[in-house]
């Protein structure tokens, strides 16, 4: 499989694992190991990063929000604003974190964005703490 050619707005998740992930400067601070996908919508929901000891943050894995990143075609990677401390300070991470919606909250917020579930969409407000009824949002 070969990269998506430049101007093309699609990519293979198969090559966004594994892409260099930058600070604001420029500087290479880790990779995406993998992504989370709503499995109604098929949005993107969250990347999984690897950091590699990046200012003294172990190699574990930390779910950001995938608007925390945006893509920079002069590096051939994403972007982000997330700092040390904000990494140190972020809520525990486990596999079972993703059963729970507390738990998401209180990432989006640690992060500073705001929930996909509560995004304005055509049944905004309604049933917003409910997974799978906003189907619809965003399209």
């Amino acid at each position: 499989m070969g990269m998506a050619t430049q101007g093309n707005n699609l990519i293979s998740s198969e090559n966004v694992e594994g892409t260099a992930v930058y600070d604001p400067s420029g500087n290479k601070i880790g990779q995406i190991d993998h992504l989370m996908i709503d499995k109604v919508s098929g949005v993107i929901r969250y990347a999984i990063m690897t950091f590699g000891g990046f200012l003294g943050i172990g190699e574990g894995e930390h779910p950001l929000p995938w608007k925390a990143f945006k893509y920079d075609t002069n590096l051939g990677g994403y972007v982000t604003n997330v700092t040390a401390d904000q990494l140190q300070s972020a809520p525990e991470y486990s596999e079972e974190s993703w059963k729970d919606r507390d738990w998401e909250s209180r990432l989006h917020q640690h992060f500073g964005s705001k929930p996909y579930w509560e995004e304005a969409g055509p049944s905004s407000g309604v049933g917003s703490t409910t997974r799978g009824t906003d189907q619809t949002a965003g399209f």
